[in-house]
């Protein structure tokens, strides 16, 4: 038994508690259905309704976010302006954000 700062760790309990959880486990699969072949195109249970196709089924994220896009539209029209997809753009902004907090707090500490 390994006594820590968090309690004791015995290796013994956890053998034990992982074998009998995989048990139970095993026993709650047994249950599964018996008619099921591994490979085979099987029909997805979706609350008793039939299955839509993908395209349907698909919901978009304007669709999801729709509340939140408009409530920040001024936003969001402004910062599609200036973003323009390029990656070291976005790398630069961040570095040159950086460099100023890093002079801000330097100098905030040669003040004190």
């Amino acid at each position: 038994m390994l006594k820590t700062y968090a309690g004791s760790w015995d290796a013994i309990t956890w053998i034990i508690a992982f074998i009998t959880i995989a048990i139970v486990v095993y026993i709650i699969r047994s249950f599964g259905r018996k008619d099921y072949r591994k490979g085979e195109a099987q029909k997805a249970f979706f609350s008793g309704e039939d299955v839509l196709s993908p395209e349907e089924m698909h919901v978009r994220a304007s669709n999801i976010y729709w509340g939140f896009v408009e409530a920040m539209k001024g936003y969001y029209a402004w910062m599609r302006k200036i973003h323009n997809g390029i990656i070291n753009d976005y790398i630069a902004w961040f570095v040159g954000v950086a460099a100023i907090m890093f002079i801000v707090f330097f100098i905030q500490e040669v003040i004190k």
